[in-house]
């Protein structure tokens, strides 16, 4: 009944570790030092995001066969993977955020932060295997806080532990790529 919701959540939760949104939070949360506007700022922005991403997704479904589907699903988390190994870096200019209020800088740059990002993507073909909508936006933005909300409240713990989360990246590339995998099979389809 809340597949969508629970897959959802579990792959943007796992593609998000490691993913430059979360150096984006510690730079927030050291920036800002006010947890709530920040954790507020990535909720909205993520609803946002993800709702357009996953729009787009349902809108493709209807126009692909479930066998070029299955692939295109398949190949889409195989790329995930591939994709997790590289770390994210940020330059500094990119750390730079304007006076308008941690909430306001926060949504701004959580917005632009997801577009073309690897949980943007997961929400795209998640959005064109799972019916409803809503399941997959609330999903992959809780999947979003779950891997977020901690690195607010625990960005100096986090950012002086930056091997741990190169570790992590290696964890998510193999689970994504165990995903596409079977995806190509057809297990789960």
């Amino acid at each position: 009944m809340f597949d969508a919701f629970l897959v959802s959540t579990g792959v943007v939760a796992i593609a998000e570790m490691g993913d430059k949104t979360q150096l984006l939070s510690l730079i927030l949360a050291a920036r800002f030092r006010r947890p709530l506007p920040i954790v507020a700022g990535i909720f909205v922005a993520t609803v946002f995001n993800h709702f357009a991403a996953g729009w787009l997704g349902q809108q493709m479904a209807g126009l692909i066969s479930p066998e070029i589907l299955r692939w295109v699903v398949g190949l889409g988390f195989l790329v995930i993977a591939a994709w997790a190994l590289k770390p994210d870096e940020m330059d500094e200019d990119e750390a730079t955020v304007k006076p308008y209020g941690a909430f306001l800088a926060t949504c701004i740059a959580f917005f632009f932060a997801e577009m073309g990002d690897k949980t943007q993507v997961a929400t795209v073909a998640l959005a064109l295997k799972y019916n409803p909508l809503w399941q997959v936006v609330m999903g992959t933005t809780v999947g979003m806080m779950l891997a977020n909300v901690p690195a607010v409240y625990l960005g100096e713990w986090i950012s002086s532990r930056m091997h741990l989360l190169r570790m992590v990246r290696f964890v998510a590339a193999a689970i994504f790529a165990i995903i596409g995998v079977l995806a190509i099979m057809g297990v789960g389809y």
